[in-house]
């Protein structure tokens, strides 16, 4: 199914004989027999909680006339994603596990990077675009229905999908390039775009710099954008005299907060951690983490903190009826 290689990074004779790979071997979070039924039911659970809640949020707001806003319309694509991100890496696993083998195709695997890393940047992009849009309902609440209107609103998401796409194409490209490889063993249960890099053994001095560059372009500047966001938010609260008024506008964006530190916060824990323990197991366990569990999470965030969709949720029973 896939050529083993040698660990060792070939010699420039060697170089010259050495063909592509057809596949990767997923080593998963346990090679242990004994486990592979408890990873099966737990990741399966997880899979099917995480896609019916994100699919009744998405009800809930297209049921609900009182929903359509341009915050719940990119709470909608965020669930969207949330599903189509989760989608593409627990399938294949539970696959793996049940046909006990673990091995994906070079295409098959450029294929998943692909899409993984298109909704997971879409995510972010998403969040990005969901701060702007509590920036303006608080610091700028007599114009937001002006600001924030269906053109500009579908605008924001059509760059956030061009941008996420953008960012997959370009770490497609970079492992394209990879003509000679270490090995083929990924020490995951997907193919992580970041594994796959480190598996090249040509100089991946160039591919370092536009992984930097990406990371400053996708990571640091969008993040000091919600920086900026929330510090305006902080500071016209602050300004309101009455703390029942103070509650009720940051209650507006407790939910968006909440999830944009469990997605931020596990995503820059799983990268922090692999850097100072560069362990590809440690970082395989820790990527369940932003790969699985924040999509699992988020629909429960917004319906425990948020009263708007405990209604619509409540309602939609009878409205289907």
């Amino acid at each position: 199914m896939y050529q083993v290689l040698d660990w060792r990074c070939p010699s420039s004779t060697e170089a010259q004989n050495l063909t592509r790979v057809s596949g990767f071997h997923l080593l998963g979070l346990s090679e242990d027999p004994d486990l592979q039924p408890l990873l099966f039911g737990m990741f399966l659970s997880m899979y099917l909680i995480t896609v019916l809640g994100n699919l009744l949020i998405i009800l809930a707001v297209n049921s609900d006339s009182h929903l359509h806003t341009p915050m719940y319309l990119f709470l909608s694509n965020l669930s969207w994603s949330d599903i189509c991100s989760i989608s593409t890496t627990v399938p294949k696993m539970l696959m793996n596990i049940q046909t006990h083998r673990r091995v994906i195709s070079y295409v098959g695997g450029l294929t998943q990077i692909s899409l993984f890393t298109i909704f997971v940047s879409m995510d972010y992009m998403i969040l990005i675009v969901m701060a702007y849009d509590r920036f303006v309902a608080i610091c700028h609440p007599l114009h937001y229905l002006i600001m924030m209107n269906p053109r500009l609103c579908g605008f924001l998401i059509l760059v956030s999908f061009l941008f996420s796409f953008l960012n997959s194409q370009l770490h497609v490209l970079m492992i394209l390039k990879i003509t000679n490889f270490k090995h083929v063993k990924i020490y995951s249960f997907f193919c992580d775009p970041s594994q796959v890099l480190n598996l090249s053994c040509s100089d991946t001095y160039s591919d370092t710099i536009v992984q930097y560059i990406l990371g400053a372009f996708y990571g640091f500047f969008p993040f000091s954008g919600i920086l900026f966001s929330y510090y305006k938010i902080v500071s016209s609260i602050l300004r309101i005299p009455s703390s029942a008024g103070k509650y009720k506008a940051f209650s507006t964006c407790g939910s968006h907060l909440a999830v944009v530190c469990l997605f931020i916060g596990t995503g820059f824990g799983v990268y922090l951690g692999s850097a100072a323990s560069p362990s590809p197991r440690k970082s395989a366990v820790a990527s369940v983490v932003y790969t699985v569990v924040t999509p699992m999470l988020n629909p429960f965030i917004y319906y425990l903190r948020n009263r708007d969709i405990k209604g619509a949720l409540r309602r939609l029973p009878s409205r289907r009826v």
